[in-house]
């Protein structure tokens, strides 16, 4: 089982990164658009025996979130973000930071009292 995790990895290694990130650049006319991507992956592993036949393990898998583009024009190169990749990370972000703040005046309240 460990070589399959090692093999796992080293796999993993030689497509994730940059790659991952960035997408191929894609040219029309005299623009250049290239892809920009928040991508995250989790792989598992598992273990057993043979006799008694029994074992466990676990699963894996990851995520890609279109984040915008690197657009390279006449006018220079420019990141143009995407809209509603921002919008389905900043509100959940925002309502943690909203709990969050109220969690501390909340216990600063208590704590005066």
């Amino acid at each position: 089982m460990a070589d399959f995790v090692l093999r796992l990895a080293d796999s993993v290694k030689s497509t994730a990164g940059v790659r991952t990130a960035y997408g191929d650049p894609v040219e029309l006319d005299d623009v250049t658009v290239i892809p920009v991507a928040l991508a995250w992956f989790g792989f598992g592993g598992g273990e057993g025996t043979q006799e008694p036949a029994s074992g466990s393990g676990g699963g894996g898998g990851g995520a890609s979130v279109p984040i915008g583009a690197y657009i390279k024009d006449k006018t220079g190169v420019r990141f143009e973000p995407n809209p509603i990749a921002l919008l389905a990370v900043a509100i959940p972000f925002a309502w943690v930071a909203t709990r969050g703040v109220a969690l501390i005046f909340r216990a600063l309240r208590r704590r005066r009292r």
